[in-house]
């Protein structure tokens, strides 16, 4: 979400989006960006305006989702209607949210899959409180998993990508100040985004996240949304320099696009 203290970047800002499906390259497909740039500022807080091409699609997701429970893997829900209702309850709960898909960023409406009970799903939201949960119906959604996953050391300024259990890449972030922290917890990837210059704040490309700061109730005109960025300075990376977002190398963030499926889970620790 949030960007640097030492640049108008903040929480997920302004930016062109990609629909990403956490699904094969076979399958999969990418959406161009919406025309109205103005939507990542608006939306999120954490960066400007622009169009590119959609990166490859990522080839490490499975469909076959009883694999993953043995992998130890996620599973990830991609609504395959305009909209999902959320339940505090299966089967019969009072509706609390109803989620459109595409999002705001044009990406499908994705959720990480925490438990099962009959034909409904307990899904993580992208909604306030961060850490909030309901029950999505498992017919109005496509479920795949993939064995990525992201980990997040603010202790330590790193970050790493594993699939199963092996190690794939690790490199330095920065990560919020003692004014605008990051908060930890559990997240998924959302929205693929990319800016119209590499070179600016947010970086080459940027993954929104399911959560928000808790400080910043809105930023840039948008819900104060966090994300995983590049950046354009990269001295940064090692200390506390943002509004609540994890920024990463140009490098780190451009080899995560090509990889990782949205609803890829992402563990932030302190």
């Amino acid at each position: 979400m949030v960007s640097g203290a030492e640049s108008p970047a903040g929480p997920l800002d302004r930016m062109d989006p990609m629909r990403r499906s956490p699904m094969p390259r076979s399958t999969a497909g990418t959406l161009p960006a919406l025309a109205a740039a103005a939507v990542l500022a608006t939306a999120t807080a954490c960066s400007s305006g622009g169009s590119a091409d959609a990166p490859e699609e990522p080839s490490g997701t499975s469909a076959a989702v009883e694999d993953t429970a043995a992998d130890g893997g996620a599973r990830i829900a991609t609504a395959v209607g305009d909209e999902v209702e959320v339940r505090s309850e299966p089967d019969g709960g009072e509706v609390v949210h109803t989620l459109a898909s595409p999002n705001d960023f044009g990406a499908d409406r994705t959720f990480l899959v925490l438990r099962t009970e009959g034909d409904w799903l307990e899904v993580l939201l992208p909604v306030r409180p961060n850490g909030s949960t309901g029950w999505i119906e498992a017919d109005g959604v496509d479920v795949t998993a993939t064995a990525f996953r992201v980990e997040i050391d603010m202790s330590e300024y790193s970050f790493t990508v594993l699939e199963g259990g092996e190690e794939l890449r690790t490199g330095p972030i920065g990560i919020g100040t003692s004014d605008t922290p990051t908060p930890p917890g559990e997240y998924y990837f959302t929205e693929l985004l990319q800016p119209a210059d590499p070179d600016g704040a947010y970086g080459a490309y940027a993954f929104g996240l399911n959560g928000h700061s808790d400080t910043l109730e809105t930023f840039a005109g948008g819900p104060g949304q966090l994300a995983v960025h590049g950046t354009d300075d990269e001295s940064g990376l090692g200390g506390e320099v943002s509004h609540g977002c994890i920024r990463v190398s140009n490098d780190d963030i451009t080899w995560m696009a090509g990889l990782l499926p949205l609803g890829t889970p992402v563990e932030i620790t302190e």
